[in-house]
């Protein structure tokens, strides 16, 4: 490798990203005077360290080779940890007088992580060689062999949950019961009018897991081991004995697997999926109505929504399936409406098909509060507190010596498991709790003596900025469940259910302050001004992607996580459009009072989901407008970009992040937010010899037209049909494997297009070279290095060349052909070049290797030729 090359090679290297510490600025070769340049710029224009906004200094510039995007990174544990976490970034535009946009991810679970620091830095760092050793190791136990997830501090604990769904038709189903997918059956029973016998048992599922409605009731904190549990209609017993085997007070009547069992009630009675398989209207409402009086806290329903293609044959107000068993499909509203019209309550839509109906008011309102509680609140702040705390420095080793501990000492070590669960317990309340709300009260007294000291004790040892930061958290939760209650009639203080009293005392003092402060939380939500900066202070956390000061678009799993403001705003919009199950996306728009719910198909499983309604509520007007997509004159629209809307917490982010920006890559997107329709995507990306598999993009695996285009100045058969040999015997000389094609690709794009961006039209005289064409050219052919094979196989089905790729001979006329091989060397990522002669055709590769050897092709006494390491002219 060239001097020049050598010292291009300083820095990491992420497809167009280069990384580079900004201690290594100075060992930049001259010919990248223009990058440190721009780096030393970005620096000057940031705030001083330590300031707000500048929680850390900056340590690591990343510059995209391609858009000359520049941002600066803060990673405060660069030289300590093996692999840093990414505390800040700065994001500057190309505007010089605009100042950067920030991106803090101090409180951020599963912030981005740093592999490989040693390319990062100069030969000379200290850390370079222990860093370097590191990084072999990991690659030699296959850490690095899928690099998709490994970006990111937690992705490796995501937590992959059986949420008891299925897709149907593009529809998220719940996996409720066994239904059919043949709906041209014959029926066996009950055509024209005559009576049909139906065999509702063979609805019920044999389930390898809880299902949706049981697993909703744990999430939300309303079935616990101690809470009696009954299923009404509990089909096989999937779900009880799960419960039971789990320690939960599990029991349940069948009218036809467990018709002997009684019929009791419980605090928490499940209604799971029988409604949508009685074919009697009349005898559905009873059967609501009589598992509802078996509740005393709630009752938790669950049915069938309409999918595109519900099968079966039209019966009633629902459908025989080819087994004989009925199925009521629902929409969300419509569930809701036939809920709310047979028990007289309010129902809590929790799920797309499950709902909540509370027989206890006290139950009801703090489950009402709770939809506007922010979830992990404790959790997330002892481990925010765990990941900023540095670990001391090992002592040095010493004669091990018998510890002592005082008194006090041991007490706290004593009681420090009833102190921790104490503390959770506050972070989680964001006060201390009454002795009636405490988990354990006798334990904790046990090991403490009285309620009062374990708080002393707790005090003594733990942070309280987390408690004031909890209590924060609460007061706004608080505040918004208080605005929502404007818009409906508003209990008295006296009819709150105790908790909530003592929130309202602990957070505003009392009811009449906490009514004051939701009622000016609601004003405020209407401020451009107020909301622009809450929107502000949302994307610098990662929440959400900011449009300018148009809007602010994110999933709904993060809005709980906005500020109060803003999440105010949305309970407004929903107080018109109650179906944010069904919903994934929000957009808050900043000036005009509007808020747009999105709805798409496989948005969790396709990195490219496609919306199906978008609804548009008017705060201002108190009205909404639905469109619904889907019609030949308005298709389903593509979601580009989709991490931006994602938080690097959510599950998926890491994929979905890897595939976006391999995508950007392409440059199909361009500048815009809306990439091309979707019946032009799969063409376009073919063009680009790639495909979307799962949530990857990939090489494609088909074979082209010959005629297609292969880059910007060349078809396919530009490669296959250009060798002398070829033309004059007319041998076909087709490549047979699709990682040919996509070798011949690269080689257009990645080499032939610059060359003639900067020289102009080139010649190929030689090009893709097959098996049968190889028997026909006998001199001065090496088919196993010289690539002309491609990724072609021979008789044993291995590589006929081992590097892969693809290469050609060409010459630029009237050029000297060792301009243009210089040029070349100093420019394009190639594998191998030979060079001929000022006048002969030059042999270029481009590979997965891109050795970038490059060598002079001499002659000797015996006229032999042979390779000589190529000299650049001077």
């Amino acid at each position: 490798m060239n001097t020049q090359a050598r010292e291009q090679s300083l820095g990491k290297r992420v497809v167009d990203d280069l990384y580079l510490h900004l201690s290594a600025l100075t060992a930049l070769a001259p010919a990248q005077a223009a990058q440190r340049q721009r780096i030393e710029q970005a620096l000057q224009r940031l705030p001083a360290a330590g300031q707000p906004g500048q929680p850390h200094a900056p340590n690591v510039a990343k510059l995209n080779l391609r858009t000359a995007r520049l941002s600066l990174l803060a990673y405060p544990d660069f030289n300590e940890a093996p692999f840093p976490a990414l505390s800040a970034s700065w994001v500057f535009a190309d505007d010089p007088a605009a100042p950067p946009s920030l991106r803090s991810y101090t409180g951020s679970l599963n912030p981005p992580i740093l592999h490989r620091k040693e390319l990062m830095v100069a030969p000379g760092h200290p850390g370079r060689e222990t860093w370097a050793a590191l990084t072999a190791s990991a690659e030699a136990l296959g850490l690095f062999d899928d690099t998709t997830p490994i970006g990111f501090a937690l992705n490796w604990q995501r937590l992959v949950q059986r949420k008891g769904y299925q897709l149907v038709g593009g529809a998220l189903m719940p996996l409720g019961n066994q239904t059919d997918d043949d709906a041209d059956a014959p029926l066996q029973a009950g055509q024209d009018g005559a009576a049909v016998t139906v065999q509702r048992h063979l609805t019920a599922l044999v389930r390898s897991g809880l299902s949706a409605p049981v697993q909703l009731l744990i999430r939300h904190a309303l079935l616990e081991p101690a809470t009696g549990f009954f299923d009404y209609g509990c089909g096989r017993g999937g779900d009880i004995a799960a419960l039971q085997a789990e320690g939960y007070i599990a029991q349940g009547w069948d009218p036809h697997y467990a018709a002997d069992r009684p019929v009791l009630p419980a605090e928490v009675v499940n209604l799971g999926f029988v409604v949508n398989v009685i074919e009697d209207p009349a005898e559905r409402v009873e059967a609501l109505q009589r598992a509802f009086a078996l509740a005393g806290r709630v009752l938790a329903v669950g049915v069938m929504l309409a999918g595109n293609d519900i099968g079966g044959r039209p019966y009633q107000d629902g459908v025989i399936t080819q087994r004989n068993t009925f199925q009521k499909y629902f929409s969300q509203a419509e569930f809701k409406d036939y809920l709310e019209q047979v028990l007289h309550q309010p129902a809590f839509l929790v799920g797309p098909g499950v709902a909540f109906v509370f027989a206890d008011k006290d139950w009801e309102q703090r489950f009402a509060a709770g939809r506007y509680r922010s979830r992990g609140v404790a959790s997330r702040l002892m481990l925010a507190r765990t990941a900023v705390r540095r670990e001391p420095r090992p002592p040095k080793e010493r004669i091990a010596k018998p510890l002592r501990l005082s008194k006090e000492a041991m007490r706290l070590a004593e009681a420090k498991p009833a102190l921790d669960q104490l503390w959770a317990q506050a972070l989680d309340l964001g006060r201390w709790p009454e002795p009636e709300e405490l988990d354990d009260l006798p334990a904790m007294l046990l090991a403490t003596g009285s309620l009062g000291t374990a708080r002393r004790m707790v005090a003594s040892q733990y942070d309280p900025a987390q408690l004031a930061a909890a209590a924060r958290t609460r007061a706004d939760d608080l505040l918004l469940y208080l605005a929502t209650q404007q818009f409906a009639k508003q209990a008295s203080y006296r009819q709150l259910e105790p908790r909530l009293q003592r929130d309202i005392k602990t957070f505003f003092g009392d009811y009449r302050a906490a009514q004051a402060a939701a009622l000016r939380l609601l004003v405020d939500s209407a401020d451009p001004a107020k909301l622009m900066t809450a929107c502000q202070q949302a994307a610098e956390q990662g929440l959400g992607w900011l449009d300018g000061q148009h809007s602010l678009q994110l999933h709904t799993d993060l809005v709980e996580r906005l500020p109060a403001i803003l999440r105010a705003y949305v309970a407004c919009g929903l107080v018109l459009w109650d179906a944010i199950s069904e919903v994934q996306l929000v957009k808050i728009h900043i000036g005009s009072g509007k808020l747009t719910l999105m709805e798409f198909e496989d948005f969790d499983l396709s990195p490219l989901p496609r919306l199906k309604r978008r609804v548009k509520v008017t705060l201002r007007r108190q009205d909404y407008d639905m469109f619904e997509y889907g019609s030949a004159e308005f298709p389903k629209p593509v979601l580009y970009r989709k991490s931006r809307y994602l938080h690097e917490d959510s599950p998926g982010y890491a994929e979905q992040l890897a595939f976006d920006e391999a995508l950007e890559a392409t440059g199909l997107l361009g500048p815009s937010d809306f990439g091309p329709p979707a019946e032009q995507l799969d063409t376009l990306l073919e063009h680009r010899r790639l495909g979307i598999t799962g949530m990857a993009l990939v090489r494609s695996e088909r074979i082209p037209d010959l005629d297609q285009p292969c880059g910007q100045n060349f078809t396919y058969r530009s490669f296959i049909e250009c060798g002398e040999t070829q033309q004059r015997l007319g041998i076909r000389n087709l490549p047979l494997n699709p990682a040919t094609y996509n070798a011949l690709y690269d080689l257009a794009t990645q080499i032939l297009d610059p060359v003639i961006d900067y020289f102009g039209a080139i010649r190929l005289t030689y090009g893709f070279c097959s098996a049968e064409l190889g028997r026909h050219i006998s001199k001065r052919v090496a088919p196993k290095l010289d690539q002309h094979a491609a990724c072609e196989v021979g008789g044993r089905k291995a590589p006929i060349c081992d590097r892969l790729g693809a290469s050609c001979d060409f010459i630029v006329d009237d050029e000297n052909m060792r301009e243009v091989a210089d040029w070349i060397i100093a420019n394009l990522p190639f594998d191998r070049l030979y060079f001929y002669g000022d006048d002969r055709p030059i042999h270029l590769s481009y590979g997965p290797q891109n050795s970038r050897a490059a060598y002079e092709m001499r002659g000797t006494a015996t006229g032999a030729v042979v390779p000589r390491p190529y000299s650049r002219a001077h």
